[in-house]
This record gives structure tokens, sequence and C-alpha cells, in this order.
């Protein structure tokens, strides 16, 4: 029996998977290199590696890579319901936002900062911006 407090572990598929998923989102963001490692807080090498095709390859995250890839998956998802247009969808996380939060920088200026409170709270706004009701 596991515990609140105890970390969750993914299998290497889960971390692959979600990983992958999360690079083709940041991809179509036209996040950088840089800027989609520090958002996932993944190495370099881990980036290139999850870009390439390779069905053999593994890796393993922690709960709070894991987290921050459910970010990015819940911040597409938001975007997805809030607007019907694909440019919308895949350009709002670049485009300068002049909302208080975000004082005239674009969300994945500030998701890219790389801290937990900075990716939460690019969610939060968002996520408002459907209602915030899943």
């Amino acid at each position: 029996m596991t515990t609140a407090s105890q970390a969750q572990s993914f299998s290497k598929s889960q971390c692959v998977a979600g990983l992958r998923a999360a690079l083709n989102i940041l991809d179509r963001w036209r996040a950088s290199c840089e800027q989609a490692c520090r958002i996932l807080r993944i190495s370099r090498s881990t980036y290139t590696r999850a870009r390439q095709q390779d069905s053999a390859w593994s890796v393993s995250l922690d709960a709070d890579q894991m987290q921050r890839i459910s970010f990015v998956l819940n911040i597409h998802a938001a975007l997805r319901l809030v607007f019907d247009n694909p440019e919308n969808v895949y350009g709002f996380a670049s485009m300068a936002n002049h909302n208080e939060f975000f004082n005239g920088r674009a969300p994945l200026e500030v998701m890219a900062q790389g801290d937990m409170i900075s990716l939460y709270e690019t969610f939060r706004r968002i996520d408002t911006l459907r209602g915030a009701q899943w």
C-alpha cells in the first residue's frame, strides 16, 4: 500500500509516451530546444534522444518531470477547447500577452523560466480562458 507522501512511479513506456507527446506540442508552439528542456526539466541529450524515432529507447522520469508534462498536455487541451483555429491553438503560446500575469511576455517565455510556479500559473491563466471547468 502506498501513501500520499510516496512518489508515484511511472513505467518507462509512460515516461516515453508522455515526453514525446509534450515535445510534439512544444514543437508546434515553436519552443526552442533550450526552452523545452527548461520547461520539462530534461537534459539536452534526453531531448535529442526523445526526438528520435527509436522504439527501443526508454527513459525514467521523476514525478516533477511527469507533472510538467501533464501541465503542457493540459495547457494544450485547454487551448484546443478555447480556439477552433489551429493557428491560435498552436500560436497562442508564442504570442505576446498583455494580461496582468504575463505583462507583455508570451506564455512560452514565462514557462521557459523553468520553475514550477511559472508553469503552473501559466496553466491556471490559460485554463481560466475556458472557464476552468473540467
